[in-house]
This record gives C-alpha cells, sequence and structure tokens, in this order.
C-alpha cells in the first residue's frame, strides 16, 4: 500500500478541482510514492495528531482541515503551523487534506450532516458553476453504441439520478487521408463518405482526462472528430450547503433541542424565534454565513451552520432562523465518514480514527 493508494480514492470521493480558490487541499508533506504504515483520521492536523500518528506507527494523516493554508515562506517553528510541519517532516508522516472539496460534494461533510438528522429531499443549496463539458463525437454508425458504452462506463452521461445519457445524430462524413494514413475505411489519397453518428454526452470537468483517453482507446479511426464544450448549467450533485426536510414537522424549541442532542452541544448561539414550523432545513457545515440568502431563497425555516458574526445574524430578517452550532461541532462526524470510506474500499488495512481533541473552542457553563 502506497500513500497514493489513499489520496487516489480520497480523490475520487471528492475531486481537488472542486475546493475553492482559497483552499488548500491535498498532499501537503510526503511523497505519494512512500510506502503507507498506516493512516489515522483526523478533523486537524496538529502537532499532538501528529505525535499520535508516530505513536501509532501511522505515516499518514487525512485531516479535513489544511493545517498549511496560507503561504509559509519560513518554517522555524515560530507557530503551531510550522511545528506541525517540522515534526511531520522529520519523521516522514504524509499530511493529506480533504477540505473544500469534501464539502461541495453531495455524500461529504454536509451529506454526514443531513443523515444525523435524517434529511430528506436533498438538494445542493448553492449549485457550482462551470462544472460541466460536453463531448460531441463523430463515429461510425455501426460503432455508435460501443463507444457510448465505454463512454459511460468512464463516467460520462450522468444527470441527476439518471446514467447512460446520451444523444445521437446521424449523417454522412467526408475525409481524404494524405499517403502517411491508414484509414479504418476508405484509401489515401481518395475523399471518403461515411455513414456516421453524432454522439453527445456530458460529463463533470473532472472526468475530462479519463473520458477523452476512453474515447481514444474505443474509437476505430486514426484522427477522431470530436468537439469539448463549456456548459453554463449548474453541476446540481456540487456545491455549497445542502437542503432538506426533516421526517416530521417541529417547533423551532423542539429542533434546536434535537440539535443539541445529536450534535452534543451545550450551547447554540440563534436568531430569534419567527414562530414558524420547522419542516425544511438548509445546513452548511463550518463557516456558511455566505449561504443564508441561499437558505431563504430555498424556503427553509432554519439554517444551521457556524462561524456566524454578530452583524450577520440580521440577515435572517425574521425569515429563518439561523443556529449556529459551532465550526468543530458542525464538522465532528468528518472523520467518520472518511474512516467508513476508507475501511470500506481497505478493509484489511491499519486505518484509525484519531484520539486527540482538537476543537479550540471550550464553552464556560
Amino acid at each position: 500500500m502506497k500513500i497514493q493508494d489513499i489520496t487516489s480514492l480520497l480523490e475520487k470521493m471528492a475531486p481537488p478541482s472542486l475546493q475553492e480558490s482559497y483552499d488548500n487541499a491535498g498532499l501537503l508533506t510526503g511523497n505519494a510514492a512512500m510506502e503507507c504504515t498506516g493512516v489515522l483520521v483526523s478533523l486537524d492536523a496538529t502537532e499532538a495528531v501528529i505525535d499520535e500518528a508516530i505513536a501509532k506507527g501511522c505515516n499518514m494523516v487525512v485531516a479535513h482541515h489544511p493545517i498549511i493554508f496560507k503561504g509559509l515562506k519560513k518554517i522555524t517553528g515560530r507557530n503551531y503551523v510550522e511545528q506541525s510541519i517540522i515534526k511531520a517532516i522529520k519523521n516522514d508522516i504524509a499530511i493529506y487534506a480533504i477540505h473544500t472539496n469534501l464539502d461541495n460534494v453531495m455524500s461529504g461533510v454536509n451529506g454526514r450532516i443531513a443523515d444525523k438528522l435524517g434529511l430528506k429531499n436533498r438538494k445542493i443549496l448553492l449549485p457550482k458553476e462551470d462544472m460541466l463539458r460536453k463531448l460531441a463525437v463523430f463515429v461510425p454508425a455501426a460503432h455508435r453504441e460501443q463507444l457510448a458504452e465505454v463512454l459511460f462506463a468512464a463516467g460520462a452521461g450522468n444527470i441527476g439520478n439518471y446514467s447512460d445519457c446520451g444523444f445521437s445524430t446521424e449523417g454522412t462524413g467526408s475525409f481524404k487521408g494524405n499517403n502517411d494514413t491508414n484509414p479504418f475505411v476508405g484509401k489515401p489519397g481518395e475523399r471518403h463518405h461515411e455513414a456516421e453518428a453524432k454522439l453527445e454526452v456530458i460529463f463533470p470537468v473532472w472526468l475530462e482526462r479519463p473520458v477523452l483517453s476512453a474515447m481514444r482507446k474505443a474509437h476505430p479511426y486514426e484522427e477522431i472528430a470530436f468537439d469539448i464544450y463549456s456548459l453554463a448549467n449548474s453541476h446540481e450533485q456540487t456545491g455549497s450547503g445542502l437542503v432538506g426536510e426533516i421526517e416530521q414537522e417541529m417547533s423551532e424549541k423542539d429542533f434546536l433541542g434535537l440539535l443539541k442532542e445529536i450534535f452534543n452541544l451545550s450551547v447554540i448561539r440563534h436568531t430569534g424565534f419567527t414562530g414558524k414550523q420547522v419542516k425544511k432545513v438548509a445546513l452548511c457545515g463550518g463557516a456558511g454565513s455566505f449561504l443564508t440568502g441561499a437558505a431563504k431563497a430555498a424556503g427553509a425555516q432554519v439554517y444551521v451552520s457556524s462561524d456566524i458574526k454578530y452583524h450577520e445574524f440580521f440577515d435572517a430578517e425574521g425569515v429563518l432562523m439561523l443556529a449556529d452550532i459551532g465550526h468543530y461541532e458542525s464538522e465532528q462526524f468528518t472523520t467518520d465518514l472518511l474512516l467508513e470510506v476508507l475501511r470500506e474500499n481497505f478493509p484489511t488495512f491499519a486505518l484509525l480514527k484519531s484520539g486527540v481533541q482538537t476543537n479550540p473552542v471550550h464553552y464556560f457553563l
């Protein structure tokens, strides 16, 4: 087992292209080609977590939050970030962060929160744009189905809950190869007309390389005529936050009690009660005040997130209740999610959950 075996799985789960521009997800220390002795999963990669990894014989830490978030010009151990990095490098510990890319997939951080709340009819609160591409490829009509099968297997043709989605039209293609060609049909130096199909499929941007690779391997032509278009459509399966419905409608007070129970909270910061019954709930793990408007537009009665500032509470405007449950508290189940995915794919490998409490915020009650 190598480090890259672990990272490849995680990047299939949450493609790096989905991380926000300000983020720094990915392999932060270590060599992807190194042998992996074990993985320790944590929300943060603090020095205490690195110490735990060393003690447990794990040379890889998978964390939600990137310990290196801003650029480092010096590494002298002057703060907790530099101390963690120095210890990791000295002890050959690879640190991998899976941050906003995991936030932006339906089954990621927010999906796990929704699981805990039992939300039904889930939708992404703010779908990502510029994430879809369309491939239009011309192929001999007799090879259309074979090529379509290969493209679907590579991940193209998925729209919402539907797979194998494509469209084709038939026509006549023409070409003339020079003396250096070996055409599949026709002869070099002669114009040839062939009954062809134009096959169109869509795919997410992170699958462009494997989709095109599959196309090239399966296509019978020496030179392939194809086009790739960027689509203005939003990708409804990726983006920020989630919105869904709880099983049983309840009062705002009862819903806050449910949050306290599920997330083991001692306190919840929230706006005043609106008097509405809670059925539709919007949520975003971590700092999510930027989605308050989207939560209101979605018709949610409650928006659950964290790191909401004083003036941002006014943005609720009595339309819905904002509930700030704390940053760590909102993301606490992320380690379980990552561990489950890793164990499902590597059932006999050393995969451990960190026992270090990394939450820097404490409450005096």
